[in-house]
């Protein structure tokens, strides 16, 4: 069952009476906290590594890397020769934060001068 139907079904049993409000607001922390743990558990292990370049323009994508984490290095690498010479980039802490386990969008710079916006993600 999906996380917003299970939310609707604590709520229709709140609104039918089949438990009480403090009950229903019991279920849905529950529910919360579940959801964290299980996202927390799959994004223990990251396993892609990505760049992207796309033009401010039109929007469309220009540069869509995807490499395995085992080749972080080289795609740290890779990422640096996209971001633009005058970004405050400090890649030893992009370093770390991939070395923490940290997932999700770690890069995000546009640059107005070359049109471009270049986003690095660990997923």
């Amino acid at each position: 069952m999906a996380l917003t139907e299970e939310r609707m079904q604590i709520l229709n049993m709140i609104q039918s009476g089949q438990i009480t409000a403090e009950e229903g607001t019991k279920l849905l922390s529950a529910l919360k906290a579940s959801t964290k743990e299980s996202a927390a558990a799959e994004g223990a292990k990251p396993r892609w590594f990505r760049v992207r370049v796309t033009d401010l323009k039109t929007g469309k994508t220009k540069v869509n890397i995807n490499i395995p984490m085992a080749l972080v290095n080289v795609g740290m690498k890779m990422g640096a020769r996209f971001v633009p010479e005058t970004a405050d980039v400090d890649f030893e802490e992009i370093t770390v934060a991939l070395r923490s386990g940290q997932q999700g969008k770690i890069l995000d710079i546009e640059d107005e001068e070359d049109q471009e916006r270049v986003e690095i993600f660990v997923e």
